[in-house]
Protein backbone atom coordinates (compact mmCIF):
# COMPACT_ATOMS: atom_id res chain seq x y z
CA UNK A 1 0.00 0.00 0.00
CA UNK A 2 1.61 3.53 -0.94
CA UNK A 3 2.59 5.45 1.82
CA UNK A 4 0.62 8.40 2.85
CA UNK A 5 2.17 12.36 2.43
CA UNK A 6 3.78 12.83 5.49
CA UNK A 7 2.33 16.46 5.38
CA UNK A 8 -1.29 15.03 4.89
CA UNK A 9 -0.07 13.00 8.61
CA UNK A 10 0.60 15.93 10.40
CA UNK A 11 -2.08 18.13 8.92
CA UNK A 12 0.54 20.91 7.91
CA UNK A 13 1.69 22.73 4.70
CA UNK A 14 4.53 22.30 3.23
CA UNK A 15 5.87 25.21 4.22
CA UNK A 16 5.19 24.85 7.73
CA UNK A 17 7.65 25.82 10.34
CA UNK A 18 10.21 23.88 12.85
CA UNK A 19 7.65 25.21 15.33
CA UNK A 20 4.46 24.33 13.89
CA UNK A 21 6.11 20.88 13.19
CA UNK A 22 6.93 19.99 16.55
CA UNK A 23 3.61 21.32 17.70
CA UNK A 24 1.57 19.12 14.94
CA UNK A 25 3.53 15.76 16.23
CA UNK A 26 3.23 16.40 19.69
CA UNK A 27 -0.87 16.96 18.93
CA UNK A 28 -1.17 14.13 17.28
CA UNK A 29 1.29 11.65 19.60
CA UNK A 30 -0.94 12.65 21.84
CA UNK A 31 -4.07 11.33 20.26
CA UNK A 32 -2.71 8.44 19.39
CA UNK A 33 -0.16 7.25 22.00
CA UNK A 34 -0.91 3.44 22.64
CA UNK A 35 -1.17 4.11 26.14
CA UNK A 36 -3.68 6.12 25.85
CA UNK A 37 -5.17 3.87 23.01
CA UNK A 38 -4.81 0.15 24.51
CA UNK A 39 -6.04 -2.61 21.84
CA UNK A 40 -6.04 -0.04 19.17
CA UNK A 41 -4.46 -1.35 16.11
CA UNK A 42 -5.54 1.43 14.43
CA UNK A 43 -4.26 4.53 16.70
CA UNK A 44 -0.69 2.24 16.77
CA UNK A 45 -0.39 2.51 12.91
CA UNK A 46 -1.46 5.81 13.08
CA UNK A 47 1.35 6.74 15.95
CA UNK A 48 3.87 4.68 13.92
CA UNK A 49 3.25 6.96 10.75
CA UNK A 50 3.00 10.30 12.64
CA UNK A 51 6.41 9.30 14.07
CA UNK A 52 7.88 8.21 10.71
CA UNK A 53 6.61 11.73 9.35
CA UNK A 54 8.39 13.68 12.39
CA UNK A 55 11.46 11.92 11.94
CA UNK A 56 12.00 12.36 8.48
CA UNK A 57 10.33 16.15 8.52
CA UNK A 58 12.84 17.60 11.77
CA UNK A 59 15.97 16.59 9.77
CA UNK A 60 17.07 19.45 7.43
CA UNK A 61 18.57 17.18 4.88
CA UNK A 62 15.82 14.42 4.68
CA UNK A 63 13.28 16.82 4.88
CA UNK A 64 14.76 18.81 1.63
CA UNK A 65 15.43 15.54 -0.15
CA UNK A 66 11.42 14.62 0.74
CA UNK A 67 10.19 17.85 -0.29
CA UNK A 68 12.13 17.07 -3.74
CA UNK A 69 12.01 13.48 -4.39
CA UNK A 70 8.89 12.77 -2.59
CA UNK A 71 9.18 9.07 -0.32
CA UNK A 72 11.98 7.68 -2.89
CA UNK A 73 14.46 10.18 -1.24
CA UNK A 74 13.69 9.23 1.92
CA UNK A 75 14.04 5.49 1.09
CA UNK A 76 16.93 3.33 2.74
CA UNK A 77 15.94 0.63 0.40
CA UNK A 78 16.38 2.87 -2.41
CA UNK A 79 19.62 4.85 -1.57
CA UNK A 80 17.41 7.61 -0.53
CA UNK A 81 18.30 8.64 3.09
CA UNK A 82 20.10 12.22 2.77
CA UNK A 83 24.28 11.88 3.03
CA UNK A 84 27.36 11.22 1.00
CA UNK A 85 29.06 7.87 0.11
CA UNK A 86 27.56 3.74 -0.39
CA UNK A 87 24.98 2.69 2.26
CA UNK A 88 23.95 6.06 4.18
CA UNK A 89 24.23 8.09 1.29
CA UNK A 90 21.90 9.07 -1.51
CA UNK A 91 23.10 6.44 -4.46
CA UNK A 92 21.75 5.26 -7.35
CA UNK A 93 19.73 7.50 -9.55
CA UNK A 94 18.73 10.20 -6.98
CA UNK A 95 22.19 10.35 -6.12
CA UNK A 96 23.68 10.78 -9.82
CA UNK A 97 20.64 12.98 -10.48
CA UNK A 98 21.78 15.67 -8.24
CA UNK A 99 25.44 15.48 -9.00
CA UNK A 100 25.05 15.61 -12.70
CA UNK A 101 22.40 19.01 -12.16
CA UNK A 102 25.74 20.66 -10.30
CA UNK A 103 28.21 20.02 -12.33
CA UNK A 104 26.81 18.42 -15.78
CA UNK A 105 28.49 14.83 -15.32
CA UNK A 106 27.01 12.03 -13.54
CA UNK A 107 28.89 9.57 -10.95
CA UNK A 108 28.45 6.33 -12.80
CA UNK A 109 29.39 7.34 -16.54
CA UNK A 110 27.00 6.00 -19.58
CA UNK A 111 23.44 6.06 -19.04
CA UNK A 112 22.94 5.69 -15.49
CA UNK A 113 22.97 9.88 -15.05
CA UNK A 114 20.63 10.93 -17.44
CA UNK A 115 17.63 9.36 -15.21
CA UNK A 116 15.88 12.62 -14.32
CA UNK A 117 13.11 12.62 -12.11
CA UNK A 118 10.02 14.39 -13.60
CA UNK A 119 8.75 18.43 -13.58
CA UNK A 120 6.36 19.13 -10.92
CA UNK A 121 3.29 20.33 -11.82
CA UNK A 122 0.76 23.09 -10.51
CA UNK A 123 -3.45 23.08 -11.30
CA UNK A 124 -5.91 25.96 -9.61
CA UNK A 125 -8.99 23.85 -8.48
CA UNK A 126 -11.69 26.24 -7.41
CA UNK A 127 -14.80 24.54 -5.03
CA UNK A 128 -17.57 26.01 -3.44
CA UNK A 129 -17.80 26.43 0.63
CA UNK A 130 -19.76 23.91 1.20
CA UNK A 131 -17.01 21.05 -0.53
CA UNK A 132 -14.19 22.89 1.47
CA UNK A 133 -15.91 22.57 4.60
CA UNK A 134 -17.45 19.13 4.11
CA UNK A 135 -14.99 17.71 2.27
CA UNK A 136 -15.37 16.34 -1.12
CA UNK A 137 -14.01 14.19 -4.63
CA UNK A 138 -13.28 15.77 -7.30
CA UNK A 139 -12.16 14.89 -10.96
CA UNK A 140 -9.97 17.38 -12.48
CA UNK A 141 -8.37 17.07 -16.18
CA UNK A 142 -5.37 18.62 -17.50
CA UNK A 143 -2.68 18.65 -20.76
CA UNK A 144 0.04 16.95 -19.51
CA UNK A 145 3.13 15.15 -21.05
CA UNK A 146 2.85 10.89 -20.10
CA UNK A 147 5.24 8.17 -21.06
CA UNK A 148 4.80 7.22 -24.70
CA UNK A 149 2.99 3.80 -24.40
CA UNK A 150 4.36 2.35 -27.84
CA UNK A 151 8.15 2.74 -26.75
CA UNK A 152 7.67 2.60 -22.96
CA UNK A 153 9.30 6.39 -22.69
CA UNK A 154 12.47 5.00 -24.57
CA UNK A 155 11.46 7.19 -28.14
CA UNK A 156 12.75 4.14 -29.78
CA UNK A 157 11.02 2.56 -32.76
CA UNK A 158 9.46 -1.02 -31.24
CA UNK A 159 11.86 -3.12 -32.44
CA UNK A 160 14.93 -0.76 -32.80
CA UNK A 161 17.67 -0.10 -30.33
CA UNK A 162 19.65 2.95 -29.66
CA UNK A 163 23.14 3.12 -31.08
CA UNK A 164 26.03 3.95 -28.98
CA UNK A 165 27.26 7.79 -29.77
CA UNK A 166 30.35 7.67 -32.21
CA UNK A 167 31.35 10.73 -30.68
CA UNK A 168 32.05 9.54 -27.42
CA UNK A 169 31.38 5.74 -27.70
CA UNK A 170 28.82 5.54 -25.84
CA UNK A 171 30.42 6.85 -22.45
CA UNK A 172 28.33 9.95 -22.34
CA UNK A 173 31.24 12.32 -21.93
CA UNK A 174 34.36 12.78 -23.68
CA UNK A 175 37.52 14.52 -22.81
CA UNK A 176 38.91 17.55 -24.12
CA UNK A 177 43.19 18.09 -23.72
CA UNK A 178 43.93 21.56 -22.66
CA UNK A 179 47.99 21.83 -22.36
CA UNK A 180 48.69 19.97 -19.43
CA UNK A 181 45.08 19.69 -18.21
CA UNK A 182 42.41 16.72 -19.25
CA UNK A 183 38.84 17.71 -18.86
CA UNK A 184 35.70 15.42 -19.05
CA UNK A 185 32.60 16.90 -19.97
CA UNK A 186 29.42 15.99 -21.25
CA UNK A 187 29.13 15.12 -24.90
CA UNK A 188 27.75 17.40 -27.09
CA UNK A 189 26.30 15.04 -29.89
CA UNK A 190 24.46 12.58 -27.71
CA UNK A 191 23.87 15.30 -25.10
CA UNK A 192 25.17 12.83 -22.37
CA UNK A 193 23.44 9.76 -23.01
CA UNK A 194 25.55 8.02 -24.96
CA UNK A 195 23.58 7.07 -27.53
CA UNK A 196 21.71 7.94 -30.29
CA UNK A 197 18.11 6.96 -31.67
CA UNK A 198 18.89 6.62 -35.13
CA UNK A 199 14.80 5.25 -35.24
CA UNK A 200 12.84 6.72 -33.32
CA UNK A 201 9.22 6.24 -32.36
CA UNK A 202 6.55 7.14 -34.91
CA UNK A 203 4.34 8.24 -32.13
CA UNK A 204 6.16 10.19 -29.74
CA UNK A 205 8.78 11.16 -32.44
CA UNK A 206 12.15 10.05 -30.13
CA UNK A 207 10.55 12.32 -26.98
CA UNK A 208 9.96 9.08 -24.87
CA UNK A 209 6.65 11.36 -23.74
CA UNK A 210 3.06 12.43 -25.69
CA UNK A 211 1.06 15.47 -24.26
CA UNK A 212 -2.81 14.22 -23.77
CA UNK A 213 -4.99 14.90 -21.26
CA UNK A 214 -4.73 13.48 -17.84
CA UNK A 215 -8.24 13.04 -15.47
CA UNK A 216 -7.52 12.22 -11.83
CA UNK A 217 -9.02 12.15 -8.76
CA UNK A 218 -8.01 15.26 -5.80
CA UNK A 219 -9.66 14.00 -2.15
CA UNK A 220 -10.76 17.20 -0.50
CA UNK A 221 -10.14 17.23 3.12
CA UNK A 222 -13.14 18.70 5.64
CA UNK A 223 -11.99 22.08 6.40
CA UNK A 224 -9.79 22.94 3.75
CA UNK A 225 -9.35 26.52 3.42
CA UNK A 226 -8.50 29.44 0.63
CA UNK A 227 -4.61 29.24 -1.16
CA UNK A 228 -4.09 25.28 1.00
CA UNK A 229 -1.99 22.85 -1.35
CA UNK A 230 -2.69 19.54 -2.11
CA UNK A 231 0.11 17.32 -3.09
CA UNK A 232 -0.45 14.25 -4.93
CA UNK A 233 2.88 12.34 -5.32
CA UNK A 234 3.84 10.62 -8.64
CA UNK A 235 1.07 12.65 -10.42
CA UNK A 236 3.39 15.46 -12.56
CA UNK A 237 5.63 14.72 -15.56
CA UNK A 238 7.00 11.67 -15.87
CA UNK A 239 11.20 11.47 -15.55
CA UNK A 240 13.42 10.84 -18.40
CA UNK A 241 15.13 7.30 -18.75
CA UNK A 242 12.24 6.03 -16.64
CA UNK A 243 13.13 8.29 -13.97
CA UNK A 244 10.77 8.84 -11.35
CA UNK A 245 7.46 11.07 -12.04
CA UNK A 246 7.37 14.65 -10.77
CA UNK A 247 4.72 15.34 -8.24
CA UNK A 248 1.18 17.50 -9.00
CA UNK A 249 0.42 20.73 -6.99
CA UNK A 250 -3.24 21.53 -6.38
CA UNK A 251 -3.45 24.76 -5.71
CA UNK A 252 -7.57 25.12 -3.49
CA UNK A 253 -9.03 28.51 -4.02
CA UNK A 254 -12.95 29.08 -3.07
CA UNK A 255 -15.92 30.41 -4.47
CA UNK A 256 -17.31 33.24 -2.49
CA UNK A 257 -21.10 32.16 -0.91
CA UNK A 258 -23.89 34.25 -0.89
CA UNK A 259 -24.73 33.59 2.24
CA UNK A 260 -21.65 32.77 4.50
CA UNK A 261 -18.24 34.34 5.01
CA UNK A 262 -14.83 32.51 6.39
CA UNK A 263 -12.34 33.33 8.48
CA UNK A 264 -10.32 30.14 9.55
CA UNK A 265 -13.16 27.95 11.28
CA UNK A 266 -15.46 31.00 11.99
CA UNK A 267 -18.69 31.59 9.89
CA UNK A 268 -20.41 34.89 9.49
CA UNK A 269 -23.67 35.37 8.25
CA UNK A 270 -26.16 39.07 8.31
CA UNK A 271 -29.65 37.95 9.04
CA UNK A 272 -32.62 40.03 8.39
CA UNK A 273 -35.24 40.55 10.91
CA UNK A 274 -38.38 42.78 10.70
CA UNK A 275 -39.12 45.24 13.00
CA UNK A 276 -42.01 43.69 15.00
CA UNK A 277 -39.97 41.04 15.27
CA UNK A 278 -36.90 42.55 16.86
CA UNK A 279 -39.62 44.59 19.22
CA UNK A 280 -41.73 41.24 20.06
CA UNK A 281 -39.35 38.46 19.94
CA UNK A 282 -40.00 35.65 18.04
CA UNK A 283 -38.76 32.21 16.47
CA UNK A 284 -36.14 32.41 13.11
CA UNK A 285 -35.04 28.89 11.12
CA UNK A 286 -31.80 30.16 9.95
CA UNK A 287 -29.79 28.42 7.44
CA UNK A 288 -26.25 26.13 8.30
CA UNK A 289 -23.95 24.29 6.12
CA UNK A 290 -24.95 21.04 8.02
CA UNK A 291 -28.76 21.85 8.42
CA UNK A 292 -31.03 24.57 9.55
CA UNK A 293 -31.45 25.28 13.10
CA UNK A 294 -33.84 27.25 15.08
CA UNK A 295 -32.87 30.50 16.48
CA UNK A 296 -34.58 32.30 19.16
CA UNK A 297 -34.64 36.21 18.80
CA UNK A 298 -35.72 37.47 22.37
CA UNK A 299 -37.45 41.15 23.19
CA UNK A 300 -36.40 44.32 21.93
CA UNK A 301 -33.53 42.95 20.29
CA UNK A 302 -31.17 46.07 19.01
CA UNK A 303 -29.63 45.58 14.96
CA UNK A 304 -25.96 44.65 15.01
CA UNK A 305 -26.67 42.27 17.52
CA UNK A 306 -24.90 38.51 16.86
CA UNK A 307 -25.87 35.36 18.04
CA UNK A 308 -23.49 32.82 18.46
CA UNK A 309 -24.42 28.96 17.22
CA UNK A 310 -21.65 26.76 18.87
CA UNK A 311 -20.46 23.60 16.87
CA UNK A 312 -21.82 24.97 13.56
CA UNK A 313 -18.73 26.62 11.82
CA UNK A 314 -15.60 24.58 9.77
CA UNK A 315 -14.12 21.27 11.46
CA UNK A 316 -10.07 22.15 11.25
CA UNK A 317 -7.90 20.83 9.05
CA UNK A 318 -5.28 20.11 11.99
CA UNK A 319 -6.77 20.14 15.10
CA UNK A 320 -10.01 18.71 13.87
CA UNK A 321 -11.73 20.84 16.36
CA UNK A 322 -15.11 22.61 15.28
CA UNK A 323 -15.59 26.20 14.79
CA UNK A 324 -19.28 28.56 15.14
CA UNK A 325 -21.40 30.08 13.11
CA UNK A 326 -22.38 33.54 14.23
CA UNK A 327 -25.29 35.35 13.05
CA UNK A 328 -25.92 38.91 12.98
CA UNK A 329 -29.44 39.94 13.25
CA UNK A 330 -30.04 43.50 10.91
CA UNK A 331 -33.12 45.05 11.00
CA UNK A 332 -34.61 45.78 7.44
CA UNK A 333 -36.90 48.78 6.95
CA UNK A 334 -40.12 48.27 5.53
CA UNK A 335 -40.44 49.58 1.38
CA UNK A 336 -43.63 49.66 -0.74
CA UNK A 337 -45.97 50.39 2.12
CA UNK A 338 -49.07 51.49 1.43
CA UNK A 339 -51.77 54.56 2.97
CA UNK A 340 -53.27 52.93 5.35
CA UNK A 341 -49.74 51.11 6.32
CA UNK A 342 -48.09 54.50 7.08
CA UNK A 343 -50.56 55.84 8.86
CA UNK A 344 -50.83 53.13 11.42
CA UNK A 345 -46.73 53.98 11.37
CA UNK A 346 -47.27 57.46 11.59
CA UNK A 347 -49.67 56.65 14.95
CA UNK A 348 -47.58 54.67 16.22
CA UNK A 349 -44.38 57.00 15.96
CA UNK A 350 -46.54 59.54 18.01
CA UNK A 351 -47.29 57.12 20.49
CA UNK A 352 -43.48 56.11 20.93
CA UNK A 353 -42.56 59.96 21.59
CA UNK A 354 -44.91 59.98 23.87
CA UNK A 355 -42.98 57.65 26.37
CA UNK A 356 -39.90 59.43 25.89
CA UNK A 357 -36.94 58.28 27.01
CA UNK A 358 -39.23 54.82 28.40
CA UNK A 359 -39.42 53.59 24.75
CA UNK A 360 -35.77 54.98 22.90
CA UNK A 361 -33.31 55.24 25.43
CA UNK A 362 -30.15 55.38 22.66
CA UNK A 363 -31.63 57.98 20.81
CA UNK A 364 -32.91 59.99 23.59
CA UNK A 365 -29.14 59.34 25.03
CA UNK A 366 -27.87 60.88 21.30
CA UNK A 367 -30.06 63.79 21.07
CA UNK A 368 -29.34 64.81 24.42
CA UNK A 369 -25.26 64.95 23.61
CA UNK A 370 -26.24 66.75 20.59
CA UNK A 371 -27.96 69.35 22.56
CA UNK A 372 -24.89 69.62 25.18
CA UNK A 373 -22.45 69.89 22.10
CA UNK A 374 -24.19 73.16 21.07
CA UNK A 375 -24.61 74.27 24.09
CA UNK A 376 -21.01 73.85 24.98
CA UNK A 377 -19.97 75.78 21.25
CA UNK A 378 -22.06 78.50 22.44
CA UNK A 379 -20.26 79.35 25.55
Amino acid sequence: MAKRDYYEILGLAQNASEAELKKAYRRMAMKYHPDRNPDDKKAEDNFKECKEAYEILSNPRKRAAYDQFGHAGVDPSRGGEPGFGGGGGFGGDIFDEMFSNIFGGGMRGGNAHNVRRGADLRYELTIGLEEAVGGATKKIQFPAPTRCRDCDGSGVKSGKEPQNCKTCGGRGQVRIQQGFFSIQQTCPHCRGQGKIITDPCDTCGGQGRVREKKTISVDIPPGIDNGNRIRLAGEGEPGSKNGPPGDLYVDIRIREHPIFTRDGTTLYCDVPISFATATLGGDLEVPTLQDRVNLKIPPETQSGKVFRLRGKGVTSIQSRMVGDLHCRVTIETPVNLGKKQKELLRAFDESMRDGGKKHSPKASSWLDGVKKFFEDIKI
